[in-house]
């Protein structure tokens, strides 16, 4: 199995978008995201924005390698809404994303066929207007060593093109590092030639 290097997502959120449909008001947004937590504090945020709405289905997807994700019809009827909307996500080829569709009844039914539509075309609006992104996958170390390896650490760090993220200077240096996936393989052998180095992966 190829192993996958890097990942389609949103860059900020989208603009909001509006599709009608027999009266029905259909708001659609997406937004990147990180952890279940995220998605859940975009959600009240809409909750909040749109107090008279009468739905709020949404699908999201989370992580590059192992995936999370979910698809809810906040009361539609059974996947007239989650599963289209989260059909987008995967029509754009995107992960760490998070598209929620909010209805407002306008007094005629559409039929589960009439919503499948509605979902879809509103969660598409709302892709087509989010500038979708590349990102490398990263893999981050811990670095530890005695003040007399710094200049040897900084060296290899800088030689191989890894990044710092942080840093915590106390008895002993500690750099907190990212480095691209296809590179995480390399980090015990650049570092531990040189003795006074640890490396611990931070997962």
């Amino acid at each position: 199995m190829e192993s996958i290097e890097t990942y389609q997502t949103l860059n900020a959120p989208s603009d909001e978008v509006l599709y009608k449909e027999k009266g029905s008001k259909f708001y659609g947004y997406a937004f990147p995201v990180e952890s279940e937590a995220d998605v859940k504090l975009h959600l009240e945020a809409l909750r909040k924005q749109h107090v008279g709405a009468v739905h709020f289905c949404y699908a999201y997807q989370i992580g590059t390698e192992q995936i999370t994700f979910r698809a809810n019809d906040d009361g539609e009827p059974g996947n007239s809404a989650g599963m289209p909307i989260y059909g987008q996500i995967r029509a754009f080829s995107l992960t760490n994303v998070l598209v929620v569709v909010v209805r407002f009844f306008g007094g005629v039914k559409l039929g589960v066929g009439g919503l499948m539509s509605a979902y879809k075309l509103a969660a598409q609006m709302a892709l087509e207007q989010a500038e979708i992104i590349e990102k490398t996958i990263t893999v981050q170390f811990s670095l530890a060593f005695d003040y007399p390896q710094m200049n040897k650490a900084m060296r290899l760090i800088k030689e191989n093109n890894f990044q710092i993220i942080g840093q915590n200077s106390d008895l002993r240096c500690q750099l907190l590092i990212e480095v691209r996936k296809n590179a995480a393989g390399l980090i015990d052998q650049i570092f531990t030639d040189y003795s006074g180095i640890s490396v611990v992966r931070i997962d």
